[in-house]
């Protein structure tokens, strides 16, 4: 009970840093409509999706995981920031459970996600995205994106403990997370990549998040897509959470 506690006043602290932090709540809204905006209206012309209706029912559940796992890199940023500015020591002098210093960074990560969905599905409402899934099928859907992207966060936290500095953390991050997000079904069907590429792409957990989320949001059958997905996120979670605690003891350590 008492890791709980400290879990929840550490996310707690972190929500309270984006109103005092005007250029993070920017990043938040503008982001996600410019990612929009963009591929609609410059790319959504010269992409075909059969069996999708518009570019735009296509777009939008990819676009969402997308930024979710955009938004999931923060994590490690944050903690290589609290490194590089010596908060971590003082944690370590604080009677609170070690773990909790990362549950409560994943979790209010996870928050200012479900911000950035919001604002993604708005944005999608207004230039013409329509679910076509049932409300449970939609909240499904949307428990499976923040799942990947929790998974992530695990990932980006351990990142975020083994580099030294700020950049450093911000750049491995998109190194691995850019590519695989592109190389999937989130902007393009994967039968339209050339062989090599499209095997990589479908067997890509993006991918499989992709479909599924895709899936639910338009009331169509989300097939064996949902429970990979679910699967690929608890084997995530289930083996970097793990590392990134350990990794974090280390460093509280001063190792």
């Amino acid at each position: 009970m008492r890791t709980v506690g400290d879990t929840f006043a550490l996310v707690q602290r972190n929500l309270r840093r984006i109103p005092r932090s005007p250029d993070l709540l920017l990043g938040f809204t503008i982001q996600p409509i410019m990612f929009v905006l963009l591929f609609v209206y410059v790319f959504g012309g010269a992409i075909q999706t059969p069996g999708f209706g518009s570019y735009k029912d296509f777009l939008i559940p990819g676009i969402c995981v997308q930024m979710l796992a955009f938004g999931a890199l923060l994590t490690g940023i944050g903690l290589a920031d609290d490194l590089h500015k010596g908060l971590i020591d003082r944690f370590r002098s604080l009677p609170i459970a070690r773990s909790a210093v990362l549950a409560g960074r994943t979790l209010s990560d996870v928050v200012t996600n479900v911000f950035q969905l919001c604002v993604l599905l708005i944005v999608g409402y207004i230039i013409g995205f329509r679910f076509g899934g049932s409300l449970p099928a939609v909240l499904a859907g949307t428990a499976l994106a923040l799942l990947f992207a929790f998974a992530i966060s695990w990932i980006s936290a351990l990142t975020g403990l083994l580099v030294r500095s700020v950049e450093a953390a911000q750049q491995s991050g998109f190194i691995w997370v850019f590519p695989l997000t592109f190389v999937s079904s989130a902007f393009v069907p994967v039968d339209s990549m050339p062989d090599g590429l499209r095997q990589f792409a479908e067997v890509n957990p993006f991918t499989l998040t992709v479909n599924a989320v895709r899936a639910l949001y338009l009331g169509q059958p989300a097939g064996n897509d949902a429970w990979w997905s679910l699967l690929w996120s608890v084997g995530l979670i289930a083996v970097f959470a793990p590392l990134a605690v350990a990794r974090y003891r280390r460093v509280a350590a001063g190792g």
